[in-house]
């Protein structure tokens, strides 16, 4: 597996803040696993930096390691000896000394929740050390974290003293499908959108199936295993950032099941839609859910057609296949569990996200000019009963709407998939009558004679494979 995957973005973002002609003050945040110390570690490796990571020690324990650090860092015997009661001194001697060449010194606080933990008030001190302190000088703040919550009131949230003061803020998301190619180079397409929908671009799960055969025996071996590291993965991201950590995970398990409208994961946990609430709003903030409306909606924050689904494919495909069956688990019997998986992991797993990608790669067909117009919107619609189009791309300008279908099947795509999907764009009333309609057809497997004779004499029908 390469050393280091993507977030180019994110490295240049990095870049620009030390770049800066003043001091500049960064809070990267995201959830664990997806690689914000990895990134920072490959960012600082040929700069004058330090790095510290806070524990969920005491204040006065996390002070003693920072001194240690500085005096290892400044080459200063005294301060190694030395007791500090406060944090002010040690970010003044650390920053006092004139760097190298004038270089720039890059400061990084890892876990920076754990300090705000240990003791409410660090947000002001750290407010205080960098108004008096750290703005003045030649210094590049990067403050990270894994709780959001904690990491959001500390330093974003209105309430922080430190609002105001950052000069960039990063949140890390999970890496997209297009990197996948880079991790497992040896794997076909099928294999890597299979091995997605598991680890879900988030580094140290890919991490943990590279090597793997086939993602049966990958899953067997990482996530059905009690003794693997995955396997009880969701209590333990979890239960840092929630309290009732059983109430989320039976809305999750509910979800995951396929109760996707509020009235429907209330009837099926035997309470009242307003009760519900805040629990979505955790676990929105959390990136764990979010909140789908039909893409043709104008106003989706007041949309009363919205659905929740899981975002995260892990946690969707553990809520899906391993806690209903943690019993079967711990009784010793997890191959029946990987009969079940085996038997469904294609058609309500991979073929799920199959979705997904597929509408990423709508966004770069957009992109690369395939149609005389550019979308602007790009989502799931659903109308009355089960009429649904797996991707639709729409040009409010030009009013023209881009109709696709998503096959992750072991055989060809044939016209009758063509038929269907037209039938049922007609039914989308969106600018019906008035709009101009095209079709993509996504098929994991290619598409029969028939198929490929029909898209050659059309304009407005493309075929993607793969």
């Amino acid at each position: 597996m390469a050393n280091f995957i993507d977030r180019d973005r994110e490295r240049a973002a990095l870049q620009r803040e030390y770049e800066r002609s003043s001091a500049s003050f960064v809070v990267m945040y995201g959830r664990r696993r997806v690689g914000k110390t990895t990134l920072l570690a490959e960012f600082i490796k040929d700069k004058h930096a330090l790095y510290f990571l806070a524990t969920e020690e005491s204040e006065a324990q996390n002070r003693a390691a920072f001194k240690n650090a500085v005096a290892e860092f400044t080459n200063d015997s005294l301060l190694r000896n030395a007791t500090v009661d406060r944090w002010e001194d040690l970010f003044d001697r650390l920053t006092a000394s004139s760097m190298p060449g004038g270089e720039r010194l890059v400061l990084v606080l890892d876990e920076f929740q754990y300090l705000g933990k240990a003791n409410a008030a660090f947000p002001s001190v750290m407010q205080r050390i960098w108004d008096t302190t750290l703005k003045n000088r030649n210094v590049m703040l990067v403050v990270c974290g894994s709780l959001i919550s904690m990491m959001v009131d500390q330093t974003l949230s209105y309430a922080s003293p430190l609002y105001g003061r950052r000069t960039a803020q990063m949140k890390m998301g999970q890496l997209p499908f297009s990197c996948y190619r880079e991790f497992f180079p040896g794997k076909d397409r099928r294999a890597l959108i299979e091995f997605y929908s598991v680890t879900g671009g988030v580094p140290k799960y890919i991490e943990l199936f590279d090597g793997a055969g086939d993602i049966y025996k990958a899953i067997e071996r990482n996530v059905l295993d009690t003794s693997s590291f995955l396997y009880d993965e969701p209590q333990f991201l979890l239960q840092k950032e929630v309290g009732d950590v059983g109430s989320y995970f039976s809305i999750i398990k509910a979800i995951a099941a396929g109760n996707r409208k509020l009235g429907n994961i209330a009837a099926a946990l035997e309470v009242k839609q307003t009760s519900l609430t805040k629990y979505l709003k955790v676990l929105s903030d959390l990136d764990v859910l979010e909140r789908e409306v039909p893409v043709t909606e104008d106003n989706p924050q007041k949309s009363k057609k919205g659905l929740y689904r899981l975002k995260d494919n892990f946690l969707l495909f553990w809520f899906k296949f391993v806690f209903p069956n943690l019993g079967l688990i711990e009784s010793g019997h997890p191959e029946k569990v990987m009969e079940t998986i085996r038997a469904n992991f294609l058609d309500s797993q991979a073929a799920f996200v199959y979705e997904d990608v597929c509408r990423d790669h709508m966004w770069q067909l957009s992109a690369d000019d395939v149609w005389p117009f550019s979308l602007q919107k790009v989502g799931r619609w659903w109308g009355v009963g089960d009429v649904e189009i797996d991707v639709l791309g729409l040009d409010d300008q030009g009013r023209n709407a881009v109709f696709a279908e998503c096959k992750f099947w072991k055989g060809s795509v044939g016209l009758n998939v063509l038929r269907s999907l037209e039938q049922r764009a007609a039914r989308v009333p969106w600018h019906k009558g008035d709009r101009a309609d095209w079709y993509v057809l996504f098929s994991i497997a290619g598409f029969t004679d028939e198929l490929r004779a029909e898209a050659a004499s059309r304009e407005d029908l493309l075929l993607v494979e793969g």
